[in-house]
């Protein structure tokens, strides 16, 4: 029996073919080695294909990750009027976008509820259109990730925005102006989505107290090729000079910094090495150093970063999640897990996201000695996990519990797989390339 594929994502995405089975099987305690490549950013990739809506002209992307959350996005451009067109070759997926004429009203609630990021499509399709209606996004439930910020700076650049009945409504009729947008804290959702209007806006937008993660400089470096004026890259003032003609681009997806700091904690977990191909160790921010710390070795190559552990058991270190170069809190749960191996005492503090600890129960059934008090989480190591059935409750959460399986005694039984293909491209095919015994199957 297999599953059979969502047919109005394989008309927008031919490629997407989900493997047959709702688990996976993982026969732990095999040690990781070879080559494991690093695919294109899951948090880069999406508002880049959301950026081919600011221009009339062809936008492609190479190193596109073929995950769903990309052909459920595919599916959406699509039905807003985008012609899509796909090819692979020995860099993987790439994507050309031409979104010569785009449909505001078809922006439809099954699959903006399934996805975080569908959110951009607010800032994008109201600056080119002048209205946009957009049922309230979905994605992970690890907390409150409220659109406050969104439509406030919208609001400021000039639209007339009505949010209830889970739907947002946004009119511009006279088309967005610049603005000064200072946000009481950063976020990078809200920081993409005014950076993607303002692009098309008359005037200046600046944004202050913007985030500062190498997806955000990677959509502007982006916008950039198609002739937007941004100022600022990779501090917390962005300045945007609008209205200027813009072209289409042609621009490569940066590498995962998420997969390849899972991917070390994983080499790292089954005592193995990997070299992680087209890894930047620089992208990881604080969480290269604490890496370091935990006693995982990396190693700058000419194609990639090389991690393993070099001897010995892991050492249990102090993690607060911040925004970057702070530790990412989408390394968070990875690192949980492997740290529930490592030797003594860990503390993880989540600053992020308040509920972003689910995996913790899934984790103790696995043997963990895990324990949460309001944001902070206490991880004693244990000698070893031993395997479960367990459920996914998010992306990150998927990856812990594949990186537990990887470490733990016996066989672990994974459920939930719609995250784990959400944010990771083909991840247990690439695992079972470098030694994991890992499979697809219906238990």
């Amino acid at each position: 029996m297999t599953q059979s594929p969502d047919a109005s994502l394989l008309t927008a995405s031919p490629w997407w073919r989900p493997d047959p089975g709702t688990s996976l099987v993982i026969q732990g305690g095999c040690r990781l080695t070879g080559a494991y490549p690093i695919s294109g950013a899951k948090n880069a990739v999406l508002p880049l294909m959301v950026s081919a809506l600011v221009t009339p002209h062809l936008v492609t992307l190479h190193n596109v990750p073929s995950s769903l959350d990309v052909a459920v996005l595919a599916n959406l451009l699509q039905r807003l009027g985008c012609v899509l067109n796909w090819s692979s070759g020995r860099g993987g997926l790439s994507l050309t976008v031409c979104a010569d004429h785009v449909h505001p009203a078809r922006i439809d609630r099954d699959l903006v509820v399934r996805m975080r990021a569908s959110v951009l499509l607010l800032g994008a399709v109201l600056a080119r259109c002048g209205e946009a209606c957009l049922p309230l996004p979905g994605g992970d439930a690890i907390g409150s990730r409220g659109i406050d910020f969104h439509i406030a700076g919208l609001r400021a650049m000039g639209a007339e925005i009505e949010a209830g009945g889970g739907m947002i409504q946004a009119r511009a009729p006279n088309g967005l102006h610049g603005a000064e947008i200072a946000f009481p804290h950063v976020s990078v959702g809200a920081t993409e989505n005014l950076m993607l209007a303002a692009v098309l806006a008359e005037g200046t937008t600046t944004i202050r107290n913007a985030a500062r993660e190498p997806e955000i400089a990677d959509l502007a470096q982006c916008l950039i090729a198609m002739g937007a004026a941004i100022e600022g890259l990779d501090t917390h003032v962005l300045t945007i000079h609008g209205n200027r003609p813009l072209t289409g681009a042609v621009h490569a997806v940066m590498p995962d910094r998420i997969e390849l700091g899972t991917m070390a904690c994983a080499a790292a977990v089954t005592g193995g090495e990997l070299l992680l191909e087209n890894g930047r160790r620089h992208l990881l921010g604080a969480a290269e150093t604490l890496l370091l710390k935990a006693g995982v070795a990396l190693e700058d190559v000419a194609d990639g970063v090389i991690a393993r552990r070099p001897s010995g058991r892991l050492n249990g270190i102090m993690v607060e999640t911040q925004p970057y170069p702070g530790f990412a809190t989408d390394l968070q749960a990875p690192v949980m897990a492997m740290l529930a191996v490592a030797r003594g005492r860990s503390v993880i503090t989540e600053t992020i996201f308040e509920q972003r600890f689910r995996h913790v129960e899934e984790l103790r059934k696995m043997g963990a000695d895990i324990t949460v008090d309001g944001r902070v989480a206490s991880i004693t190591g244990v000698d070893q996990l031993r395997g479960a059935r367990v459920t996914a409750t998010d992306v990150r959460a998927a990856a812990a519990l594949v990186l537990a399986g990887l470490a733990a005694e016996g066989e672990t039984v994974l459920d939930g797989l719609d995250h784990l293909d959400r944010g990771y491209d083909r991840m247990a095919e690439k695992l079972e390339a470098c030694g994991a015994h890992i499979v697809r199957s219906i238990v």
